[in-house]
């Protein structure tokens, strides 16, 4: 199957290279932010979040009063990111210098580090690393009083949760409303499964938002040119589907599914046995870094692969170990994986993500995707591949294999606003009113008129896309058989509403163009002939200059992917797909008829005919069942008299 997305960049250099102080782009951007007492970084996988952390902590340290820094990670596999640094030799005032003895991110129980936890905060120590779950235990046993002139570190930042559930959550509005204590907050994907928000949006002010975003991240490297998102279904056990869609001339992670998604054979160890198989003949397995030495069949080509999957805790180590200080193109070349290898692991080699199964988290998707993007002189081009059950009309589970392609599908088109270049838009004021750069003018369109909505706009669109993407109602309206109008007018705000109770009318309408206006241009092609620019929406190139809100609402911005796995998948899969998305889709309501009643009126005008919900074109049902509704309201209105 080809790539639904297909992204090239610049290669300028620009977020690789560093300042005077051995800072990179991002990291300076961090950096002048550095007095806030609550900092978010939200920045991509590789762009640098743990040393930025280290510039601001050791500021705040010499220059702002705090006494001691707490940096807590999700695993300890990840606390290698913020072991000792040599800063100075780069032109920074000081080192990233932590103890050993206060470094908690290594084999152990719990209750002695919970117990070093609290001795560091008696000591004349000035940096800790831990785990999230070391920082929970600990803080069940200290008050909040504890954390003044501290700085509290959370690194992933995603893991917190405004679900009372949250353990992590909760314990951190007690410290910001009961100590002094200054927070840095660092997340590479801001999503979160993708409902529940991570702070609650009263606690969410407080923060100093830093955003960084991928096509920034991408665009500015030295190496990689190119980055393809694409899927491929298969039929049967996926094992033996793998070699499709593994090359293992490409240095690749290869996630494969969880033992309760629907692709797992329920055997994990059978399933990495089954692929190496696949792969060639396994030679032998070193004793000291568990790495298994493999002969490929076909050319006989020797190929190392790490089995993370293996639950033995020393296998484990030894490997983990092995991947940490490796240091060369040739140390390993497939790594297999199941829960560990995604956030905060990194190996800049890798050239593809392979993952088995759909993701329930747009967060888990883009931490995978991030494995592959570092900048490395290996590579011009990275690659995620999705591969993924193919719905099968004779299976019971057919409505779970629709919705789960759908939902994998979605989440590329996520990733794809994600990975496009930011864009400003603004109120075209006139007819000499033009667009510049990466400016658009847009007729009619309103400009926030609150610092709430305006922070939304600058920080929060992808996120708000992540909800709008992941709303059940979008599922089954996203392939077409809704009319855009109704989508963007009607089910849009409705989730605006949801995600974001506290805006008025004016606020939320405010944001309901912006979000669709944003993702109408960076789903289209803009493409300059002279001197003007055009862009391509919904099959026709359009003047950029000529863009108006009531052109924009008429598209519907998440219709080309679909357009795409049409043409991928066979006849009788997407007449699968089309059916079982008809048997649940969207009922009818007086907001949507509004809308749809003059395109009744206009569709008869131009055919002689009424719409029928025998048409084989999913917008013309929906016409045919606005009649059918219309009918009916009238009919019981004039039996309520």
């Amino acid at each position: 199957m080809p790539n639904l997305i297909d992204v090239e960049y610049d290669q300028t250099g620009q977020s690789t290279s560093t300042n005077d102080m051995g800072m990179r782009d991002m990291q300076v951007r961090a950096f002048e932010c550095r007095d806030a007492q609550y900092i978010l970084l939200k920045s991509p996988p590789a762009s640098g979040k743990s040393r930025a952390l280290m510039y601001i902590a050791l500021d705040k340290l010499i220059n702002q009063g705090i006494k001691k820094v707490i940096v807590a990670v999700p695993e300890r596999t990840i606390g290698g990111s913020f072991v000792s640094t040599d800063l100075k030799s780069n032109g920074f005032f000081e080192d990233w210098e932590p103890s050993d003895r206060y470094n908690l991110c290594t084999p152990g129980g719990d209750k002695s580090k919970v117990k070093a936890f609290h001795n560091f905060l008696d000591s004349d120590e000035q940096i800790l690393i831990c785990t999230h779950a070391t920082l929970r235990f600990a803080c069940e046993e200290i008050d909040e009083s504890q954390f003044n002139d501290v700085l509290l570190a959370i690194d992933e930042f995603h893991h917190v949760s405004a679900d009372v559930s949250s353990r992590l959550g909760e314990l951190l509005r007690p410290i910001m409303n009961r100590s002094s204590a200054h927070i840095v907050a660092m997340t590479g994907s801001y999503f979160r499964g993708d409902s529940v928000p991570i702070l609650l949006a009263a606690d969410e002010a407080k923060f100093t938002k830093i955003t960084y975003n991928y096509y920034e991240q991408l665009n500015g490297y030295k190496y990689l040119k190119s980055l393809g998102i694409g899927y491929h279904f298969y039929q049967g056990i996926y094992t033996s589907a793998i070699m499709e869609v593994l090359d293992t001339d490409k240095k690749t992670i290869l996630h494969i599914p969880n033992v309760n998604a629907g692709e797992s054979t329920k055997d994990k160890h059978n399933e990495v046995d089954s692929i190496i198989d696949a792969i060639g003949d396994v030679v032998s397995q070193d004793a000291d870094t568990a790495v298994i030495h493999v002969k490929r069949h076909g050319d006989g080509k020797m190929l190392k692969i790490a089995d993370l999957v293996e639950d033995a805790p020393l296998e484990r180590d030894k490997i983990v170990n092995y991947l940490r200080e490796s240091d060369s193109l040739d140390d390993m070349d497939l790594i297999i994986a199941l829960g560990m290898a995604k956030e905060g692991f990194d190996w800049p080699y890798c050239e593809h993500a392979l993952t088995v199964g759909y993701r329930g988290s747009l967060t888990e998707i883009i931490q995978i995707i991030g494995r592959a993007t570092r900048d490395s002189e290996n590579k011009n081009h990275s690659q995620f591949t999705n591969l993924i059950a193919q719905p099968d009309a004779d299976n019971d589970e057919v409505k779970i294999a629709v919705n789960n392609m759908l939902k994998a599908i979605t989440a590329s088109l996520l990733m794809e606003q994600v990975l496009a270049p930011s864009f400003k838009f603004k109120t075209k004021l006139s007819d000499d009113d033009r667009s510049t750069g990466r400016t658009i003018k847009v007729g009619g369109l309103k400009e926030p008129s609150s610092k709430r909505v305006k922070d939304i706009v600058e920080s929060d669109l992808n996120d708000l896309k992540a909800s709008i993407l992941q709303d059940s109602q979008m599922l089954k309206a996203m392939p077409g058989n809704i009319d855009p109008k109704v989508m963007n007018e009607v089910l849009i705000p409705k989730i605006i509403r949801t995600k974001y109770p506290d805006l008025s009318d004016k606020e939320l309408e405010e944001v309901r163009q912006h979000v669709v206006t944003d993702s109408v241009i960076k789903n289209g092609e803009i493409k300059e002939v002279g001197d003007k620019r055009f862009i391509r929406m919904a099959g026709t190139f359009v003047d950029i200059d000529e863009i108006n809100i009531d052109l924009i609402d008429s598209i519907n911005p998440f219709q080309k992917a679909f357009e795409i796995m049409s043409k991928s998948v066979t006849k009788q899969v997407l007449k699968v797909i089309q059916e079982t998305i008809q048997a649940t889709r969207i009922k009818m309501d007086w907001e949507e008829a509004k809308i749809l009643w003059p395109k009744v009126k206009e569709f008869v005008k131009a055919n002689k005919r009424d719409p029928s919900t025998e048409s084989h074109n999913p917008q013309e049902q929906r016409l045919a069942e606005c009649v059918i509704y219309l009918k009916e309201e009238k009919r019981r209105k004039a039996q309520n008299g």
